[in-house]
């Protein structure tokens, strides 16, 4: 990762994506490596400080109302103030008296993001951040996204529709089988992938399954 840009890990379901950002976050632990700020070997506790991970599909406080956890996010995390802002981003306003429990999907996918992105850690790792939301709420997300990206933050997130990856990312990292198969910008990707026969003008999608 580099500061201040927007990573897409691309891969299919199954391809470890989740398991990887377990491993990063301490979740899991790892068989091998190590993760480093620069050359820096980080302990459990300098990583905690570094990254916060949003799981997939989680609920948190199910009977207490979304503005309540977002308050709550703020005092736990000593977090970020832009609050309204990132609430009128996601979209949230008329849903801060609602029971987390009684969220949609794609409501409770867009009221724990705004969890994650309240959190004061320079890095994030959101899982599926995507999943969910119809187009509309798909480009607020990316905007609410790119918006912390621009303010310094850096975003790590793993996707499956590589159409949405492509059109959000700055960079990319692509797995399969458990296995980095290719990592760089688009135009990086697609140059690589047209030397091993892709067709000449290969999107995201066609530099993914030439390099897996």
């Amino acid at each position: 990762m580099r500061r201040g840009e927007l990573v897409g890990l691309i891969g299919p379901n199954g391809s470890g994506k989740t398991t990887l950002f377990e491993c990063l976050a301490g979740v899991l632990p790892f068989d091998d490596g190590v993760v480093t700020d620069g050359a820096e070997p980080l302990d459990a506790r300098r990583r905690s400080a570094l990254l916060f991970y949003l799981p997939d599909a989680i609920a948190p406080w199910p009977a207490q109302p979304l503005g309540w956890a977002l308050d709550y996010t703020l005092g736990l995390f000593d977090g970020r103030r832009d609050l309204k802002d990132v609430v009128g981003r996601l979209g949230l306003e008329p849903l801060l008296d609602t029971p987390i429990g009684s969220l949609s999907k794609g409501q409770r996918k867009r009221a724990m993001l705004a969890i994650g992105l309240l959190t004061p850690q320079p890095l994030l790792l959101a899982d599926e951040p995507f999943e969910g939301l119809d187009l509309r709420q798909t480009r607020e997300v990316a905007a609410a996204l790119r918006a912390q990206v621009d303010n310094g933050r850096t975003l790590l997130l793993s996707i499956h529709q590589i159409a949405d990856a492509a059109r959000f990312c700055d960079r990319f990292v692509l797995l399969s089988g458990g296995r980095v198969c290719g990592e760089g910008t688009l135009a990086e990707l697609t140059a690589i992938a047209e030397s091993r026969g892709a067709s000449p003008g290969a999107d995201l999608e066609e530099a993914f399954l030439a390099l897996t």
